[in-house]
């Protein structure tokens, strides 16, 4: 059977089904959540998902259900060894202590990638066109 199944993209996701898997966005948001179905763009489903934040060695989450990720907004996908799971060298804490923090390391990155697109455009006369929020 498997041989009937294309090697392309969305073909190869077949056996990642009913997994846990991490995405990583575009956003540079990650999600942990169950794969349940895709399509031929690699549009996800993920089912009990919840997003993680992480600021130096802690850690935290939110839960966030049910999650459609258009396939263009994907930058990873990885399965997760559940056996391996829980021994994260991180100390989990609650969302709302670690969200200011978290805020505050992605503005400051923010800001430095936006310093260094303008020392490429003025010094190096590199191009402004792909900066339209795209953080991969």
């Amino acid at each position: 059977m498997d041989s009937l199944i294309p090697f392309t993209t969305s073909g190869s996701l077949v056996d990642c089904v009913d997994r846990k898997m991490l995405v990583v966005l575009r956003d540079g948001r990650k999600l942990f959540g169950v794969l349940r179905s895709y399509d031929q763009f690699a549009n996800l489903v993920l089912e009990d998902t919840v997003e993680r934040i992480y600021h130096q060695d802690v850690f935290a989450e939110q839960w966030v259900g049910l999650f459609l990720i258009r396939g263009e907004n994907v930058v990873l996908l990885g399965e997760i060894d559940l056996d391996r799971e829980d021994e994260v060298p991180l100390k989990q804490v609650e969302w709302d202590v670690l969200l200011p923090y978290h805020k505050l390391d992605t503005d400051m990155k923010k800001r430095r990638e936006e310093f260094k697109a303008q020392v490429l455009h003025e010094q190096k006369g590199f191009s402004k066109e792909g900066g339209e929020g795209d953080g991969y």
